[in-house]
């Protein structure tokens, strides 16, 4: 549903979120291994999560990444899909046609309708706070579990 870059965003935002509560900045190498994602990508990703105000990126020794505590409350989900796929997902046609309404349906347009309108409801209530404690819990996680362990 979301574009890769939009998942690891989603995930790279979290991971710092839950770190920064712990008055912890991480660096780009550990982002990208906690999030599983190529180093290069993921500078690229947190290039738009800084521009955007998602996160703030502290340089020097000592720098890394982080999120103030009080942008980390006020913080939704939908901000970040924003930022990096912007609102096709919410305003798009699910099988990608270019033009797609009520008055000119796809055979997915009713019930993928329903759909974009309840993701767009999880999106703009959910805040990176709440998904941020929920790992900090170990309730939830960034990542699937290596099985060859």
């Amino acid at each position: 549903m979301f574009s890769k870059a939009c998942e690891y965003g989603i995930r790279a935002s979290i991971f710092i979120a839950a770190n920064s509560s712990k008055g912890i900045r991480v660096g780009i190498k550990d982002v990208a291994k906690e999030i599983d994602s190529p180093e290069p990508f993921t500078a690229k990703i947190m290039q738009i999560l800084t521009k955007n105000g998602i996160i703030h990126s502290a340089k020097g020794v000592g720098g890394g990444f982080e999120v103030s505590n009080e942008a980390v409350k006020s913080i939704k989900l939908i901000q970040i899909v924003d930022a990096i796929d912007g609102n096709k997902i919410y305003t798009g046609c699910g099988i990608g046609l270019k033009e797609c309404s009520a008055v000119h349906p796809c055979p997915v347009h009713n019930e993928f309708t329903k759909i974009r309108g309840l993701l767009l409801e999880m999106l703009t209530k959910t805040t990176l706070e709440q998904l941020a404690s929920d790992v900090k819990s170990g309730d939830f996680f960034l990542k699937t579990l290596n099985t060859n362990d």
